[in-house]
This record gives C-alpha cells, sequence and structure tokens, in this order.
C-alpha cells in the first residue's frame, strides 16, 4: 500500500515484545551519546523529572553534574529507559547490551536503516540485526527523536518542545518527529499527556504504543497520525481495549493512496480503492478518522472534555447572521445535523432574545443581549435545553494588543453558566482560529466548554465524536477474516460458472440454460421462453464487445445474435428476461492488500462510473452493517419509491448481499475478485437478482 494508511512491516507484532510500561513511565532512564544525550538531560531537568539518570560516555566524567559511566555494564542497575544517541552500528551494539543486562526498553534516534534502504544498500541488513540485538526488550525506532511524557516528567526527546506539565491529558503518536515537534508547540488549549514518535517502527509499531498508554489512567484519549500502519491484528486490539476503557482513538490519514487500478474484468476495485477500504476499516472498528493536524486538535479537545457523542444534532447560536450562514453552510459538507428546535424552546428563546430575532438553528441572536449576562444565560439555557449532543457558540476575539473585550469575556461565563445548569455539551467556536487568545482556551477548558479554533474543525470534531459514539452503541463487530491468499494461478469462471457458485451460497439467479451453437441457443429459449437474454460467454465488458443481447422474442431474434457474437464467444448463456426493476446495484469483493477481502456495494448497472456512490463492507459483515451501508447510498432514494414510483425490495436485497458476503468468507483464500452487476431489485415482494456476475479466484 506504498504511503498509505496501512503498511504492513515485514515482522508483524500484534502485542509488544514485553511491557511498554518501564519504558515510557520510567523512574530510570539511561543516554547515550554527545549533544543529543545532553539535550535528552537537559529536558528532563527542566520538567522535573524525579528519578534517577545516567549518562553514558567514553570520555567525558561528568555531564551536568551527574557521573559519566563508561558502558551498560557500568550502570548502577538496569534501566528502565535509555535514549540512544550514537551512529547506527554502535547503536546495534548498545542495544544488545541493554537487553542482556534487562533493560525495559530504548529509543533509537540513529537514522540509516530500512527507511534508507533506497540510499545506504546495508538498511535492511542493519534493522534485521537491531531487532535480533534487541530480542525481548522493546525498541522505538530508529530514525526517531523518542518521547515526550509530561505526566511524569520524562522526555526521551532531543529537542525543544512547548509543552508542559499536566495532570491528565491526550496522547498523540506519530512516525514523524517533526510533526511531533509541530505538535507540542500548539496553543489550542488541548493537554498533552503524551507526544511519542515511532520512526520506522522497526520492532515496536504505533498500535502497540497505543495500546500501552491507552492503559495509563491519566490518559483521555488516543491521536494517531498515521504514514503506515503495523498490522490488522494489532490495530483491532487497540480498538478493542479502547472500547472497552471508553477512550477514543482518534486517525489522521495521510499519504492518500491511489485509487486502485481498474481491473481487467470488473468495476469492483475501481468502486474501492486503498484509502477508502482503510476508512471502512476504521469505521468498523470505532476509531475516528480526520483529514488534517487541526482537525486531529479539535476533535482530541472535545473528547478529552467530553468523550464520544450520543449523536450527531447539534446547536448552533451566533450575533451575526453571516456566522449563521457560515455554520449552516459548513454543515452541508459534514455529517451533522442542525436539529430543528423544540416547541418547548422557542417562548424561552423569544422572551430572552426579542421579538425581531429569528428562532432558528442556527440561531442568529442578533446583538440585542451584547453584554447582558444575564440574558445571555438564559438564551444559551434554553437552546442547551434541546437535548443536542453539542451546543456551540460562535465567537471571535478581538486583539488583545489593540481592543479591550470585557463584553466577549461576558459571553464566554454566560456560556459556562448555562453548560453548568443544564449540563449540556458546550463548545465555542472562533471561525478564525488565530483569533482565540490561548488564555481563554485554557479558561474555557478548565471550566468544561471546548475552545474550538475554526467551523470545519468543529464541525470535523462533531462528526467525528458522533461516529466513535455510533460505533460504540452498536455490538462489538466480528473479528476480521484472517485469510491469506492461497497459491497457483488465479482463473475467471464463465458466468454461467460464477452463478451456480453464487446461486449456492443462496444469491437468486435468473433461469439460464448454456448452449454452445446458435441453434442451441434458440432451443434453449423457446424452452425458457421469450423474452430471453443472450450472453456470450468468457468475454470481458460484453456490453462493449456486443456480447450481449436484451429482450429478444423469438426465435429468429437469438439465432441472429448468436451468429452476430459467434466471433468473440466461446459458448453462450441464455436466461430469461427479468422484469423491470426499481433500481440497480452492484455488489463486489475484491482483496485489499492489509484488510483482505472487503466487499463493495453501491449503484450499478450504467451508473457505476456515472454515480460516486457506493459503500465499503469489510467482512465479516451483518444485515444490519449491510442495511446500513445500504441507507447511505444515494441511489436509495429509488429504492424508497422515488417521486411515486414502486419501492424495491430491500430486505431482498440485504439478503442477496449477505449472501455474496458468505461466499466470499467460505473461499476467502481463494477470492480475487467478485462482481455481481447488476443486481436488478425489484418492487417489494419480488425479490433481487443478479443479472450478470464474474467471480475470479484461486485454483
Amino acid at each position: 500500500m506504498g504511503r498509505g494508511l496501512f503498511q504492513q512491516r515485514r515482522r508483524s507484532m500484534t502485542t509488544p515484545p514485553r511491557s511498554l510500561d518501564r519504558l515510557i513511565r520510567p523512574r530510570s532512564i539511561a543516554v547515550f551519546g554527545g549533544k543529543e544525550a545532553r539535550r535528552v538531560i537537559e529536558q528532563c531537568d527542566k520538567m522535573g523529572f524525579a528519578g534517577k539518570i545516567w549518562p553514558v560516555h567514553p570520555r567525558e566524567e561528568e555531564i551536568f553534574g551527574r557521573r559519566c559511566y563508561r558502558s551498560v555494564a557500568d550502570l548502577p542497575e538496569a534501566p528502565d529507559a535509555s535514549f540512544v544517541g550514537v551512529n547506527r552500528a554502535l547503536t546495534i551494539d548498545i542495544i544488545r547490551d541493554l537487553s542482556a543486562r534487562g533493560a525495559g526498553g530504548a529509543v533509537c534516534y540513529a537514522s540509516g536503516f530500512r527507511e534508507a534502504v533506497s540510499e545506504l544498500a546495508d538498511g535492511n541488513d542493519l534493522q534485521e540485526a537491531l531487532v535480533a540485538a534487541a530480542g525481548d526488550m522493546p525498541i522505538v525506532g530508529p530514525n526517531c527523536y523518542g518521547f515526550i511524557n509530561m505526566l511524569d516528567g520524562a522526555l526521551l526527546w532531543p529537542d525543544q518542545h512547548g509543552m508542559l506539565r499536566v495532570e491528565s491529558g491526550v496522547a498523540i503518536l506519530t512516525q514523524s518527529s517533526n510533526i511531533a515537534c509541530n505538535i507540542s508547540m500548539q496553543k489550542r488549549g488541548l493537554p498533552l499527556a503524551y507526544v511519542m514518535t515511532a520512526g520506522n517502527q522497526a520492532q515496536t509499531g504505533l498500535s502497540d504504543i497505543a495500546f500501552a498508554v491507552l492503559e495509563d489512567p491519566r490518559v483521555t484519549a488516543v491521536g494517531l497520525h498515521i504514514e503506515g500502519f503495523d498490522s490488522v491484528e494489532a490495530l483491532e486490539r487497540l480498538a478493542t481495549r479502547a472500547r472497552e476503557l471508553r477512550k477514543p482513538v482518534v486517525t489522521l490519514k495521510v499519504g492518500k493512496s491511489e485509487a486502485a487500478q481498474l481491473a481487467t474484468v470488473s468495476h469492483t476495485a475501481s468502486l474501492a480503492g486503498n484509502d477508502r477500504v482503510s476508512s471502512a476499516l476504521l469505521a468498523r472498528l470505532g476509531i475516528g478518522r480526520v483529514d488534517t493536524l487541526p482537525e486531529l486538535l479539535e476533535t482530541l479537545k472535545l473528547l478529552h472534555l467530553h468523550g464520544p457523542l450520543a449523536n450527531a444534532d447539534i446547536s448552533s447560536m451566533s450575533c451575526s447572521g453571516g456566522e449563521a450562514s457560515l455554520m449552516a453552510d459548513a454543515g452541508v459538507r459534514r455529517q451533522v445535523n442542525f436539529r430543528a428546535l423544540k416547541d418547548e424552546q422557542r417562548q424561552p428563546l423569544r422572551e430572552s432574545l426579542g421579538e425581531m430575532v429569528t428562532i432558528a438553528n442556527p440561531l442568529d441572536y442578533h446583538t440585542f443581549v451584547w453584554g447582558n449576562r444575564d440574558k445571555q444565560t438564559a438564551a444559551f439555557t434554553a437552546m442547551m435545553q434541546g437535548g443536542y449532543a453539542l451546543n456551540l457558540i460562535v465567537l471571535d476575539f478581538p486583539r488583545l494588543d489593540r481592543c479591550h473585550a470585557e463584553d466577549w469575556v461576558t459571553t464566554c461565563d454566560a456560556v459556562i453558566d448555562a453548560a453548568n445548569a443544564t449540563g449540556a455539551v458546550a463548545g465555542i467556536v472562533a471561525s478564525l482560529g488565530e483569533n482565540m487568545p490561548e488564555e481563554t482556551a485554557l479558561s474555557l477548558m478548565a471550566a468544561g466548554v471546548v475552545p474550538f479554533f475554526g467551523i470545519d474543525e468543529a464541525l470535523a470534531a462533531a462528526e467525528t465524536a458522533a461516529a466513535i459514539g455510533g460505533a460504540w452503541a452498536r455490538p462489538a463487530p466480528p473479528p476480521l477474516i484472517k485469510a491469506a491468499a492461497a497459491g497457483g494461478d488465479a482463473i475467471t469462471l464463465t458466468e454461467a460458472e460464477a452463478k451456480a457458485e453464487l446461486a449456492a451460497s443462496g444469491v437468486t439467479i435468473p433461469r439460464g440454460i448454456v448452449a454452445m451453437t446458435a441453434d442451441e441457443t434458440a432451443d434453449a429459449a423457446e424452452t425458457l421462453g421469450f423474452p430471453v437474454v443472450l450472453k456470450g460467454l468468457c468475454v470481458a465488458h460484453k456490453t462493449e464487445a456486443g456480447a450481449v443481447k436484451l429482450n429478444l422474442t423469438n426465435r429468429e431474434e437469438v439465432l441472429a445474435a448468436a451468429q452476430a457474437m459467434a466471433s468473440v464467444a466461446t459458448g453462450y448463456l441464455v436466461e430469461r428476461m427479468i422484469a423491470r426493476p426499481v433500481a440497480e446495484l452492484i455488489v463486489g469483493a475484491m482483496r485489499d492488500p492489509v484488510a483482505g477481502p472487503v466487499l463493495t456495494i453501491g449503484a450499478g448497472g450504467i451508473l457505476v462510473e456515472l454515480l460516486d456512490d457506493s459503500a465499503i463492507l469489510t467482512l465479516p459483515t451483518t444485515e444490519a452493517m449491510i442495511e446500513a451501508a445500504i441507507g447511505g447510498l444515494k441511489v436509495r432514494k429509488l429504492l424508497d419509491g422515488y417521486r411515486g414510483a414502486p419501492k424495491g425490495d430491500v430486505a431482498a436485497l440485504t439478503r442477496t448481499v449477505a449472501a455474496a458476503a458468505s461466499y466470499v468468507v467460505a473461499n476467502a483464500s481463494k477470492i480475487e475478485e467478485l462482481d455481481i452487476n447488476p443486481i436488478m431489485v425489484l418492487p417489494v415482494g419480488h425479490g433481487a437478482v443478479a443479472a450478470d456476475a464474474l467471480i475470479r479466484r484461486r485454483k
């Protein structure tokens, strides 16, 4: 998957070799190297680390008043954590000695391992030697800055940072040391408990580290900045534990993988694409996903204070119609709902805001109550009593170096008063993030009100928190199927063979007869009864090749059609013509390099390329998950009886998709590709029929 969201490591780890507790929450730290090691000591001292620090250097007698040791063997005892800031060759020797001494773990700072294999021919060999030297001792990196633990003041970190000690907060993990530095400098009021880097994950992956920080009772939520993930098994384990502990996990996608190339024989691969599969996998596991660093930080603020949301119903108030319109328009791009006000809210809002205010959601409360804490509190309270999962007040602050902000402080106080009075989840949104002073953000966080930097970021946070809440409200999904691809060449079944296999799994197919000659096709048509469909066997993209003819009504038409496609077909399939459907859908499966076989469902027939209308289902799936996927499609409007048309047999469609999923699961090690296009969904009570099917699988 290249630089996509997931990337299998050569040495896949589903659990860390040994608990990471000693490494990330150390009582003793050994540092190896020169200037980077000195910086680690400086940072620990600056942040008040209460444990022991032992410098190791071949020539220095002392560093910052601490005695220097010459080697691992000279240390007073096995260190809990070690920062190894020496060259790559010496790193391996030190790691070997630490492992033999029983150390708790180490950060490998040096680069030049597998991440540099295109420049250094021995990069792979050195990485394998590093992992072997570590044995069962956890190592983080190489090519890694290390981590910052602001709960205990333990920093295996050779650089500046912008963090302060906290009693609780979120953990953010990334492969990129530079991104970690940038995150540490945030001024958004987010309490950072851990900032950790993983480098090239030679042995310990991001999910292993995330699992370790989840266990810290002082951590409220975890954010992952992902370039490549270690293993699906580790990710499932992380998601399960996050649900158990009620500590949400959010990912930032980077390196969006290119959509899978159009398969030579079907549409399924082009509909799926690795990045969309990754999104479906994360959604299945109840792990949130955002698109930008600001969205990640804003979402973590909401989750830190209030956890996942029960739903995506939100309210919005502002003293400007322009801001109300910005909120409404931004909501169109998000899975959030500005639910209408309840009747019992209208009169209290009218009494507090006056007759000239239009009572709606989003609500522009004008400036009639500006600067009046009591009236603002009454208005905000009335809105927050509407049962919304999140209540937002848009408020941009003046420049404190040029203006005064007394009335803005009054509004903040009113929001805090209303939130305290109602117990509702509330946030103040600066439409321009830079307009909210850090001091204001910190004071709002202390009061339990989320300070959101940006409208889009606030709605992204609401959408993500609601998605996690929805996933947690449903039963935990079954484990993903684990089926390595079988050996042997892939073969493409004929349509008749494919349909026979699918029918055995419960998929409804048309009555049909295989014929080898034109005369046999005519005889078969008369046996089945007109009208019929004639298809050429062993022809990819039949429509383009002229190898399919519909609605043939007599023997002569069948003969002529068979003769016309004789040059491209190796045989024929004659089927009864299916009645006019309410809608046509596609159901397909493909083998994703990380998630394994996955199912695609979407608008089918000629609409496959015209409409961006499909959903991904990771496997195994359930009828409830299938129903939810169908419910999110644009084509659902047709199935519900668009503009007075008949309603489609959605129940039969659900059973058909479930049957196709069962076939894929049963053949998980062999299936390469499945394409049922179209499934003809007939009116209610008349079923759903697979009009065409293709299967590629290993012998």
